[in-house]
């Protein structure tokens, strides 16, 4: 018995990413801002843990860092790495709720020239309060109507990770 050349080699799954924690610097020259959003027992019973360490100041641009954990192994692996060699296969989806925070912006961009959303900008409005949804999108459809844009409507894919932070502008 012969083995044929034409031999279907199997397709190398790309699983998704065991991640446990989400870290955000958000810095604006002078301050120092962080949001994490911490699951350590995953799909467990217990409910994600989120902090911010203090309040945003209006009228103001942030530049941000986002940073992925899998606090599941030790030493923590950092699969913010991972996201970035498989940057065409990731996205991250800014939402915002509430007029506190102006907007948002991709600082990055994936090896084809999309939106990856590793590094990015937030800019503040008025005084008040908002919300900011950040979501890691598997394997969005870059090429659909809005994504590169940051509309996260037509994107698919599969949700690796999200966390809505309850913010405070001053």
């Amino acid at each position: 018995m012969s083995c044929s050349s034409d031999d279907d080699t199997p397709e190398v799954i790309n699983e998704e990413e065991v991640i446990t924690t989400m870290n955000v610097t958000l810095t604006n020259g002078s301050q120092v801002i962080t949001l994490q959003s911490q699951d350590l027992d995953g799909d467990g019973p217990n409910d994600p843990v989120l902090t911010v360490s203090g309040n945003l100041a209006a009228n103001t641009t942030y530049s941000g860092v986002i940073e992925l954990l899998n606090e599941t192994e030790s030493p923590a692996e950092d699969v913010t790495e991972e996201v970035a060699d498989e940057n065409t296969d990731h996205q991250f989806f800014f939402i915002t709720g509430g007029s506190a925070i102006a907007s948002t912006s991709y600082s990055d961009t994936d090896d084809d020239g999309k939106p990856l959303g590793i590094d990015f900008s937030l800019v503040t409005g008025s005084a008040g309060t908002a919300s900011l949804t950040i979501t890691l999108i598997h394997q969005p459809d870059k090429d659909a109507s809005g994504v590169s844009d940051g509309d996260i409507t037509n994107a698919g894919g599969e949700t690796d990770f999200t966390a809505t932070y309850a913010i405070t502008v001053e």
